[in-house]
């Protein structure tokens, strides 16, 4: 059986804070500031948590004057994604070969 490398976003968004910021950055792009004012934590909490994310490629940040604005990266959520759909296929085909095993039992 393949082995396969998991993405380094899975153990990112393992962080309910982490995933908090990536569910607000799905809304529209924010800068740190924005993003401490909406969550219980610390703009530097903030900071060091887009630092992983955007270490995961999950998010990618812009100089605007003196801010950064952050998004989310589509490359990052585009593999993310694609692991996804690789786990459901092979689920898919999995309990495909159950029920034929088991038609061909009875």
């Amino acid at each position: 059986m393949a082995t396969y490398r998991m993405h380094p976003g899975w153990e990112a968004l393992g962080d309910p804070s982490r995933l908090a910021i990536v569910q607000r950055l799905a809304e529209r792009p924010r800068a740190v500031g924005e993003l401490a004012d909406e969550l219980p934590i610390s703009r530097p909490a903030v900071s060091q948590h887009l630092k992983v994310l955007k270490g995961a490629g999950l998010v990618v940040d812009q100089a605007l004057g003196t801010r950064r604005v952050y998004r989310l990266s589509p490359v990052g959520l585009a593999a993310l994604r694609d692991q996804l759909d690789t786990f459901w296929r092979r689920a898919l085909d999995g309990y495909q070969d159950v029920v034929e095993e088991t038609e061909e039992s009875s």
